[in-house]
């Protein structure tokens, strides 16, 4: 996002398009519950759309439409399908609602929850708990392990580029590069210190996938989401102060350090939380901000919410894809998230290129 020039005033923010925000939730929320009834249905025993209907229905206590018909049928749905569903709704909310508050945070729609390092701690973290085997916490170790990672990561980035009372976003992005790559390495060491079998755990783990999700996963990522999207829509005013610049955002009472620590936090809150169950799934939180932006602005009242709709729909859509493309086979959703993003990273990047007139 483009800041506007502290002699512009507040008047400069973008006007606000309320007709296009709201059809854009319409059309969102409808692609959601579209996705919802088609991936419970999708798969190996195939339930149909109405028969997924009629079990949700039931299950709320109204004897409308019908049953699944294999004896099969309903078990499959709310033992494996749903809780798949529901937490690949929530991880797509929570990376592309952290995405829309990194951009807002680094004034950049290049931003994403990567740059502080939440990831890449994740990533060390549940390696290290399958390479030297600790199983501490028992089936949780490692989620446990990536989750504390994430976070704890994101502080020593935080820690590392604050000087005298304050951070500056180039040292932050900096210093979020340098963990990243001592991340990285701390990763091949591991991959390099475990066997064969625990290889190719760590990389499937790096590659993100929703298979084996279970209610009691859903029941930790879901109060987490929750607060950080809430939290992120209760920043919202103080980051649109904020794209005007740091100084205007000073003059109209935002407290610009303590703002970002908080964003932060959230960011890797979201984050940590999200990757924890189901690994790294990358560009979620670059896409889908960007997309909704050049929707309906950059307005965040209306682009954190609407991105974290957003995320959950992308994300529904490519576990679809990831379960339904290949048969017998379940695809590495990060993958597929990578095919796509990958692409629309580097025509943002050339976008941005042109826009902008050339680097600076």
């Amino acid at each position: 996002m483009a800041a506007v020039r502290a002699t512009d005033g507040p008047t400069a923010l973008p006007p606000a398009r309320p007709a296009r925000a709201t059809a854009l939730f319409v059309v969102l929320a409808a692609l959601l519950v579209v996705l919802v009834v088609v991936s419970a249905g999708a798969g190996q025993l195939h339930v149909p759309p109405g028969e997924v209907v009629g079990s949700l229905l039931h299950r709320l206590g109204l004897d409308v439409g019908p049953m699944p018909a294999h004896p099969n049928g309903d078990a499959a749905l709310w033992t494996i399908r749903f809780p798949r569903i529901a937490l690949a709704a929530l991880v797509g909310a929570a990376l592309a609602t952290a995405g829309a508050v990194m951009q807002g945070v680094f004034g950049n729609p290049l931003a994403d929850p990567g740059v502080v390092g939440v990831s890449s701690g994740a990533a060390v973290a549940a390696s290290a708990t399958i390479v030297f085997g600790l199983t501490t916490l028992g089936p949780w170790t490692t989620a446990t392990a990536a989750f504390v990672g994430g976070l704890v990561t994101t502080l020593l980035v935080y820690v590392l580029a604050r000087s005298e009372g304050r951070t500056e976003v180039v040292t932050l992005v900096l210093t979020g590069v340098a963990v990243n790559a001592v991340c990285g390495a701390g990763l091949a060491l591991l991959t390099f210190l475990g066997d064969t079998q625990t290889r190719e755990q760590i990389v499937f783990w790096q590659l993100g996938s929703l298979n084996g999700t279970r209610w009691p996963y859903v029941a930790v990522v879901a109060p987490v989401v929750l607060v950080g999207v809430v939290a992120s829509t209760a920043l919202a005013r103080r980051l649109d102060l904020l794209s005007l610049g740091e100084r205007t955002a000073r003059h109209l009472g935002v407290d610009v350090e303590r703002l970002r620590i908080v964003a932060i936090v959230v960011v890797a809150l979201l984050t940590a939380g999200a990757v924890a169950f189901c690994g790294i799934i990358a560009f979620v939180g670059l896409v889908v901000p960007h997309v909704v932006r050049m929707a309906v602005g950059p307005g965040h009242r209306v682009l954190v919410p609407a991105s974290a709709l957003g995320g959950a729909v992308l994300l529904l859509a490519a576990d679809l894809v990831a379960r339904t493309a290949v048969p017998y086979a379940d695809l590495p959703i990060g993958m597929l998230t990578a095919l796509v993003g990958g692409p629309f990273f580097f025509w943002l990047i050339r976008r941005t290129r042109r826009t902008a007139g050339g680097w600076a």
